[in-house]
């Protein structure tokens, strides 16, 4: 009698199940006429669960919550038969999870950086705010200079980059932006070899951001003296442009020409 006591108590009804696992009823009877969970005991007509079923149930949630699909989920589920079996289910699980976890990190961080963006924006700009999601997706960490440009700015990018061009323009204005803190820091003349040199390189970056405009050429310098979202960005382009200004010049001077002659006569 007391054996089979012990047998009754280890099945629950479909209701204790849906209560102690947080699913309804309804979605317990719909994975059973599915394939996906039936009950693995009966009493009195009635049909029950026990409790490896609710580590099948466990894992049908968690795998649905991770966004496989009904279809995926009954292919991933085995017999579970051993203990090693288990583990190595739950191990693939876990594998997943945190690939899940990595994911939504890194949404959650792209959250807070738009959020941060758009209460710095004075006007209300979705065409900005895509702009910057598509640079945040691309790990483009002058995703911020966005807020700054007009509609000509973001306009001209567009029509001039994409996601890799983009990308290497921007790693191309990194290093150029670390050769002239060190040539700066190393108290190279600007007008030598090697600060020409570097001048002519620094140049033709401009040309190929503002493919010859002169309106575009202007806007981009104006941006020289734009504050960074940190002190040390900050800190570098003030060196960095200590350096480029004089460079430039001197490679103006020697080339016989200067942009921005118009501008200023």
């Amino acid at each position: 009698m007391a054996e089979q006591q012990k047998t009754e108590t280890a099945y629950m009804t479909v209701g204790e199940v849906a209560k102690k696992m947080g699913v309804t009823v309804r979605t317990l009877q719909y994975y059973d006429r599915e394939g996906l969970l039936s009950p693995s005991g009966k009493r009195n007509g009635r049909r029950l669960y026990s409790d490896r079923d609710l580590i099948l149930l466990h894992q049908i949630l968690s795998l649905k919550h991770l966004g496989f699909s009904l279809h995926d989920i009954k292919d991933r589920l085995i017999s579970l038969e051993s203990p090693a079996e288990v583990a190595r289910v739950l191990g693939e699980q876990e594998q997943a999870a945190r690939k899940q976890l990595a994911s939504l990190r890194e949404t959650l961080t792209q959250l807070e950086a738009l959020r941060k963006e758009v209460l710095q924006m004075q006007t209300v700009d979705f065409k900005k705010y895509a702009d910057i999601i598509v640079n945040l997706q691309m790990k483009n960490e002058y995703y911020w200079l966005i807020k700054h440009f007009d509609d000509d700015m973001l306009e001209h990018i567009r029509s001039r980059f994409n996601k890799e061009s983009g990308l290497a323009f921007m790693a191309k204005f990194e290093r150029l932006q670390r050769e002239a803190v060190r040539l700066q820091e190393t108290g190279t003349p600007p007008e030598s070899a090697a600060g020409q040199a570097f001048a002519a390189e620094f140049w033709a970056m401009v040309m190929e951001f503002t493919n010859g405009d002169a309106a575009m050429l202007q806007k981009l310098m104006a941006f020289q003296n734009i504050e960074g979202e940190d002190a040390d960005w900050t800190r570098r382009q003030q060196i960095a442009n200590a350096f480029v200004g004089p460079a430039l010049d001197a490679w103006f001077r020697a080339s016989g020409a200067d942009p921005f002659a118009k501008e200023n006569t």
